[in-house]
């Protein structure tokens, strides 16, 4: 893993494909890491550079700075401050599972994002989302019960309960990548700070729906990757194409994580836009 800078405190990330290709920069969500992405990260182009950073929302490998700003305007800021970090330009930001980074045009700090993938994640007034989010808030009010909650989602037929990953992922999700993401949080409790400073954030909706509506400014191109779920709502993925005028395109028998449940399709459709829009832009 390599790792930069930024005001919050050392933000780890991957990097794979070609060093001097076009940057992709693959997010995660919520008490998740870069694994989310390993199924999907072989069956992407080659000629593209792909970077994963570790965001501090509860499955990150090194505690952020004491007085960091964790709240969802911090996490925010944060994904804005790697891309300036590593000046990035001509991005595609591929968004999943946490909806933080379609506030970035409303922030003003969208300008070196040249397109964006989004997955099933939050939108509009769907903070924290749906009931996997009400349950996420409620083992995350101590660092205690987040252990608790980290321990449990490695136990394969508790995690695939619906109130756990069953209403996020339709496939179980591979014993080493949960490892992964919780392996940091349970071993240290400075993880597992930084993750109740994130889950408790107040969610303004009204605020929340005005500040994604600001998408409609995002001059770049635009794909929606969604699922039909239970979770992030089908008319939440057509209100995001049509602010943006970006395509909407279904990842059939797949939940919220499609990159879990159908990495070979969601590895399609993401180099297929990626290819698309730069023989658009030449």
């Amino acid at each position: 893993m390599k790792s930069v800078q930024v005001a919050a405190g050392t933000i780890e990330y991957r990097e794979e494909g070609t060093p001097d290709g076009p940057p992709v920069v693959l997010l995660h969500g919520l008490v998740m890491n870069d694994t989310q992405w390993n199924l999907v990260l072989p069956l992407l182009p080659r000629t593209y550079r792909y970077l994963l950073p570790v965001l501090p929302i509860g499955g990150h490998r090194v505690p952020m700075r004491d007085d960091a700003d964790l709240t969802i305007t911090g996490m925010v800021n944060i994904v804005a401050d790697f891309l300036d970090a590593l000046d990035l330009s001509d991005v595609t930001l591929v968004v999943t599972d946490w909806g933080g980074p379609l506030l970035l045009t409303d922030f003003g700090r969208d300008k070196r994002i040249a397109r964006m993938v989004i997955c099933p994640s939050e939108a509009f007034d769907n903070f924290p989302p749906g009931f996997p989010g009400k349950v996420t808030w409620l083992a995350t009010r101590t660092t205690g019960t987040a252990a608790l909650a980290m321990k449990q989602m490695r136990i394969g037929w508790l995690r695939d309960r619906f109130f756990m990953f069953g209403m996020m992922a339709r496939r179980s999700i591979p014993q080493d990548v949960i490892e992964a993401w919780t392996g940091p949080g349970i071993a240290d409790k400075r993880i597992r700070r930084d993750l109740l400073k994130y889950s408790r954030t107040k969610f303004v909706k009204a605020e929340l729906v005005r500040a994604t509506n600001r998408l409609s400014d995002f001059a770049g191109d635009v794909l929606v990757l969604w699922s039909r779920n239970r979770v992030m709502p089908v008319a939440h993925a057509e209100a995001l194409a049509a602010l943006t005028g970006g395509t909407l395109r279904m990842i059939d028998d797949a939940y919220v994580l499609v990159m879990l449940d159908q990495p070979e399709a969601t590895a399609d459709a993401i180099g297929a836009f990626l290819r698309e829009t730069a023989t658009a832009q030449s």
